[in-house]
């Protein structure tokens, strides 16, 4: 008997037939002698629709005291979740039980609408499993030190569920999602990508973080660090599928190079469209600069991705990094309110309209020549690189956003990605 964590995204969650589904997929794993956790999405839509009730009444939202009480709304969509998917389990003739993440608790620090996993009290749900119950917890939520609710960010169901699994050292994670699989890139940029029986915990790391939406980043650095393995999988699948034909469906997300892997250049390629770049221009040359700008940053809980600091000419210098879309407009502000009166930069500019993309690859440690071949793509295409950055595997390039797709199709195609 395997103790095993379902997550289910918010599609599979979307309709009262999906979830009688997601029950009858449950309780065939029970049958067959597992304990089983499930950690489900708000029904698909809900928590955007919760969000934009809250924008109508309070545009545009920036404070920390409406991001607290933004928490409170939208942890609801997944208290729904819960709470029908434990009566379809009912129904099905299991003994099942809903908690809130503040009913395990799931401890979080006190970043409203991007709070951080602290620790997992598992006692609760280790007396419901060894009582023969499935114990449905909600994803995306906690609770921080003085008790206020709060959520994990978009997709932070997937971190809960990983984090869950962790905590209890399961055997095995499956995400269940509307895709079947990770992909060499998204199928509806490219017909031709290929799903990845396995894909290595450092290329799914680096896919996540440079935009592909299979799995949200941080639920694959949970994974990671705390060696659960992790399977994405398809829950549109029928539910009575053989279990075993099922356990070994989807990807793989493993810790093991083997030889195959080690033979690609490039397993995938991943893109964001949701990017924007910020320039602070005339900055002066000198030591402390990129921490007094980037420090302000850091302070109001924006992440910051690529990073490039011009050469030094007559004394000062050009600092450009880029922050998701939705971050912008308060980047700008911030900058533009707090950090150029104090540095005296000459001024800040900024485009939304750009888009990363990136190839990724543990082949490309031992072999050279890989970001030149990427760069000669582009070049052929008539593509313009704006920002360039590199890790051990992987090298992503910021471009202007009309030329996403062209640049995705063009490098999978020189990558060889479309070959089996």
């Amino acid at each position: 008997m395997a103790l095993i964590v379902h997550k289910y995204g918010g599609t599979s969650m979307g309709s009262t037939e999906r979830i009688r589904n997601v029950a009858k997929r449950v309780a065939k794993w029970v049958r067959a002698g597992h304990q089983i956790v499930v950690v489900p999405s708000a029904m698909s839509g809900e928590t955007n629709r919760l969000l934009g009730l809250a924008k109508e009444l309070a545009p545009p939202i920036a404070t920390t005291g409406i991001n607290r009480e933004l928490d409170m709304l939208a942890s609801t969509g997944e208290q729904v979740s819960v709470g029908l998917l434990s009566i379809a389990l009912q129904s099905e003739g299991l003994s099942a039980v809903s908690y809130a993440g503040w009913q395990v608790p799931i401890k979080t620090n006190d970043a409203y609408t991007k709070a951080r996993i602290e620790s997992i009290d598992d006692a609760k749900i280790r007396r419901d499993l060894d009582a023969g119950r499935v114990v449905v917890i909600t994803g995306f939520q906690g609770v921080d030190p003085t008790g206020n609710i709060t959520t994990l960010g978009r997709g932070g169901s997937d971190t809960s569920a990983v984090a869950v699994a962790a905590a209890l050292k399961a055997d095995e994670c499956l995400i269940y999602t509307d895709v079947d699989g990770v992909y060499t890139t998204d199928p509806r940029v490219v017909p031709e990508a290929r799903r990845l029986q396995t894909i290595s915990f450092e290329e799914m790391l680096e896919m996540a973080s440079m935009g592909s939406k299979v799995l949200q980043i941080r639920s694959v650095e949970f994974a990671g660090k705390y060696k659960v393995p992790l399977r994405v999988l398809s829950s549109f699948t029928p539910w009575d599928i053989d279990i075993d034909e099922e356990a070994r469906s989807g990807t793989l997300i493993t810790f093991e190079e083997d030889e195959k892997m080690e033979q690609a250049l490039v397993s995938g390629i991943a893109f964001a469209r949701d990017e924007a770049k910020v320039s602070v221009l005339g900055v002066p040359d000198k030591p402390g600069i990129a921490y007094q700008i980037l420090g302000a940053i850091s302070a109001a809980n924006i992440e910051v991705d690529v990073i490039i600091q011009n050469i030094s000419k007559d004394g000062k210098t050009d600092f450009s990094f880029t922050v998701n879309r939705n971050d912008y407009a308060r980047t700008v502000d911030i900058l533009k309110n707090q950090v150029v009166p104090h540095l005296g930069a000459e001024e800040v500019v900024g485009d939304t309209k750009i888009c990363k993309v990136s190839i990724v690859g543990i082949g490309m440690r031992s072999h050279v020549g890989v970001a030149s071949q990427m760069f000669r793509v582009l070049s052929e295409e008539g593509i313009n690189i704006q920002m360039i950055s590199t890790s051990e595997i992987k090298t992503s390039v910021v471009l202007d956003e009309k030329y996403m797709e062209l640049a995705v199709r063009a490098l999978h195609k020189a990558f060889d990605l479309d070959q089996a």
